[in-house]
């Protein structure tokens, strides 16, 4: 097992050699299940990091990154973006409505979608600059009060309006409660995806992403595993 102990400050051999460690337990855990590697992709959770482990993960060949807040993803990524061939960035995060414009500009794929409010908010942004946005809607497969996503049994309502607006829905991502088994909550993302006809299910991270693979997930999430643990200040969803 990959230690997820913190270290913040990982050499760039450390990030290179973790991020090969990934990916071999990723292709096993595809072999297992009867699939090929290449039908999961690998997203590096790179929100906190220092720029010395993005550079670390980049000179290594990833190219698809989660970022959880749109500010310090512009920080980090503005001057990035026109060098780097392939690069994908993936917001995995909440995102306030008024930050719709900002996310749009800077990510290729906005994985939280999770109300009207913002289904709306985003198509108009992607409007105003002539960009065909592309979602995840979020699932709240644990139904947690506290917790961003929709209820699975409100899934379809959102899907339908999003499409309405011209947003282009891709799947579903979900993030199982802390302290509940996250197979069943996989389980209910993939039925909920297959009823609505949607192929890209994004879930599993560090402590997960084998278990995701093996119930369908095609994207996994993986930042400690990778990086290490980073501490840094959560920003909630508010409109």
């Amino acid at each position: 097992m990959i230690s997820s102990s913190p270290e913040p400050d990982l050499p760039s051999s450390a990030v290179a050699a973790r991020l090969q460690i990934v990916r071999r337990r990723i292709a096993e855990a595809c072999r297992a299940s009867g699939r090929a590697p290449d039908e999961v992709t690998l997203t590096a959770v790179s929100k906190t990091q220092p720029p010395e482990a993005i550079d670390a993960a980049l000179a290594a060949g990833q190219r698809v990154f989660g970022e959880n807040r749109v500010q310090e993803a512009q920080s980090r990524w503005g001057g990035r973006r026109g060098d780097l061939a392939g690069l994908e960035l993936r917001l995995i995060g909440p995102l306030q409505t008024n930050k719709a414009a900002d996310a749009v500009a800077l990510f290729d794929v906005i994985e939280t979608l999770d109300r009207v409010k913002l289904a709306d908010a985003l198509a108009a942004a992607g409007a105003r600059v002539g960009k065909t946005v592309r979602v995840l809607v979020q699932v709240n497969t644990g139904a947690e009060p506290q917790k961003a996503g929709v209820l699975p049994g409100d899934v379809g309502d959102l899907i339908a309006r999003a499409r309405a607006a011209s947003l282009i829905v891709e799947g579903l991502m979900c993030i199982p409660p802390a302290d509940e088994a996250p197979g069943p909550h996989f389980a209910l993302l993939r039925k909920i995806a297959r009823r609505h006809g949607l192929g890209t299910l994004s879930m599993g991270m560090s402590g997960d992403y084998e278990t995701a693979i093996r119930f369908g997930a095609t994207h996994v999430r993986v930042g400690s595993s990778l990086f290490g643990e980073r501490k840094g200040p959560e920003t909630p969803s508010i409109d």
